[in-house]
């Protein structure tokens, strides 16, 4: 099974693009609409002295609005910098132009919100939370979008999809839902395996011919 993963990880790098890059994709905006300052911004928070811990400036709709996140919230919280109206819907919104960008202006629909990894979304791509959306072609193309980067961080479809997964549970014997379990048996396979190829090391200066 893990030579067969080395196969498979070999099509792979043929068959499928690089990661997205990490770039910002929203919708851009005009900064000569800002009219609001940060701290006008943040009192307009539902939170009572709210511990602010990082501010951005996004463009959604071509609008450009203050993204917020405090230390007692899951998710960021969302004010225009326009007229400092408070939208707790907007992070949706934004990672759906993200998506719908990223695709070419194709229409998506939100299929889930991650907050932990799945057999899909993997420990591999890192961030979370993420939003899925699903572009509805023939291919079944999906897009996991973060709005903390502001990017798509993972790309696939149900071709790259099935050969993800037989790289998965030939590699990581995936095929073993309980992490516990399949590392456990990870470990005594590997372990095994190089004690195998020590024992023919050794099995090799113990047989060899000596010369005369």
């Amino acid at each position: 099974m893990a030579s067969g993963s080395g196969v498979i990880h070999n099509v792979m790098t043929r068959t499928q693009s690089p990661p997205p890059s990490a770039r910002p994709s929203g919708g851009g905006m005009d900064v000569s609409l800002i009219k609001v300052t940060v701290a006008e911004a943040v009192a307009k928070l539902p939170e009572e002295k709210p511990e602010v811990q990082a501010v951005n400036l996004r463009g959604i709709g071509g609008q450009p609005w203050y993204q917020v996140y405090t230390g007692t919230s899951p998710v960021p919280h969302y004010i225009s910098a326009v007229d400092g109206t408070f939208d707790p819907s907007r992070d949706e919104a934004y990672a759906a132009e993200i998506a719908s960008r990223f695709l070419a202006g194709e229409k998506v629909s939100k299929t889930a919100f991650l907050t932990d990894f799945n057999t899909e979304y993997l420990n591999i791509f890192r961030i979370l939370p993420v939003y899925r959306f699903d572009a509805g072609d023939a291919l079944k193309t999906r897009v996991y979008v973060s709005t903390t980067t502001g990017s798509v961080t993972r790309h696939t479809d149900k071709q790259r999809q099935f050969e993800a997964t037989i790289f998965t549970n030939f590699h990581k014997l995936g095929l073993i839902p309980n992490k516990d379990l399949r590392d456990l048996v990870l470990t005594v396979l590997t372990s095994g395996t190089f004690l195998v190829a020590c024992l023919g090391v050794a099995l090799f200066f113990a047989t060899r011919t000596k010369k005369r």
